[in-house]
């Protein structure tokens, strides 16, 4: 029988409001979008830049700038109460306000380049390619994903937490032997300091190729039994072994491209309603992105339900791998706790929104290995 030992309604209440500030950021930002086009706001600020600068990328990238700049700031205080005063009221949390704002500055520092970089390669492809512009920025879009998988473990992450090699004695042997029997190389086994932001605890296997690397909570390492740890460790490997990370990878770029031609035939059919003569138009943007955004609505649930699955074949393989069922299910109760996993979250919100099984449907399966 799937139990927890939080109280159930506190843990529902705080998956409920965590949902619904969530889906309240995304409609905020998605409204933002359809009043500029509908308002024709977004005619109005073309013109403004346009009549201040010549050069029309420059002009392309101020106005990418201005209308991201303009959804950060207004959704700001949205994320300061969920990742902030929820998360401290829950006492989940062990950031100070100061922390709060460093990583979310350091955040939004390392994905401006990256902003500017696609937003650019998007206006020379519209302008350049036509119709066809989706083929090259999926493209440029698939080769980013693979850079960041490769690179992700080694230049990202480190930005963000402090990885020290994990000392020599038994359950670092325990995680190598399971390595060796997975077929697994990688860079290193690590753990980083998770408890300067939150009391949750988590760990992962990351990177492809050389930059393989398994990363382990302090959290983890603190709290629970070695046997535990081995079996989440375990968990992780399921994945490598599974091939989930290329058909994650594959899956995306099959969405990316999808993606890119329904919305690029959807974009240049609605341009006329809203007074737009060009798919590079730049006024123009908001209305591709609306189209993006409705896209990935769409596709989210099929993704996760992807996601689902192979979270339930690496459940699998940690429990055949390591024989420690009992170890595995005490170890996703805890998790449940530490987390504060919603303990019966209603079907539809999982099939929606739920990367993994919910806790007890995955405690359930285990149970009946």
């Amino acid at each position: 029988m799937v139990t927890f030992r939080d109280e159930p309604g506190r843990a529902k209440t705080y998956n409920r409001i965590k949902l619904v500030i969530g889906v309240f950021s995304s409609l905020f930002a998605f409204l933002l979008l359809v009043i500029l086009v509908v308002s024709r706001l977004s005619l109005q600020l073309e013109g403004t830049i346009a009549a201040i600068v010549g050069n029309s990328s420059a002009a392309f990238l101020i106005f990418v700038l201005t209308v991201a700049a303009a959804q950060g700031l207004l959704s700001l205080p949205v994320s300061f109460v969920s990742g902030y005063i929820i998360e401290h009221r829950y006492r989940l949390s062990n950031q100070s306000v100061g922390r709060w704002v460093r990583e979310h500055a350091k955040a939004t520092m390392i994905s401006l380049p990256l902003l500017i970089g696609v937003s650019l390669v998007l206006f020379v492809c519209l302008r350049t390619y036509g119709s066809f512009w989706w083929i090259p920025v999926g493209s440029v879009l698939t080769l980013l994903s693979l850079v960041f998988a490769r690179l992700g473990p080694v230049l990202v992450f480190p930005l963000f937490y402090r990885c020290t090699p994990l000392h020599d004695g038994p359950l670092k042997e325990r995680i190598l032997e399971l390595c060796a029997a997975a077929g697994v190389h990688s860079d290193g086994i690590f753990s980083f300091d998770l408890s300067k932001n939150t009391k949750k605890a988590n760990a992962g296997l990351t990177g492809i190729g050389r930059t393989r690397r398994i990363i382990i909570g302090d959290t983890l390492l603190q709290d629970f039994p070695q046997d535990e740890i081995e079996t989440v460790l375990a968990h992780e490997l399921g994945h490598h072994v599974h091939h989930h990370i290329w058909i994650g990878i594959a899956a995306g770029v099959v969405s990316t491209f999808t993606g890119l031609f329904i919305t690029g035939q959807l974009y240049a059919w609605s341009l006329p309603f809203f007074g737009f003569t060009a798919v590079s138009q730049i006024a123009a943007t908001p209305l591709l992105a609306i189209w993006l955004s409705l896209f990935g609505l769409v596709a989210a649930p099929a993704g996760n339900m992807l996601s689902r699955y192979h979270e339930r074949q690496a459940d699998t393989f940690a429990v055949r791998a390591t024989g420690k069922r009992n170890a595995f299910v005490s170890a996703l109760r805890r998790l449940a706790t530490m987390n504060l996993a919603d303990p019966a979250p209603h079907p539809v919100i999982e099939f929606l929104f739920y990367s993994h099984p919910s806790m007890p449907r995955r405690i359930r399966m285990l149970e009946s290995l």
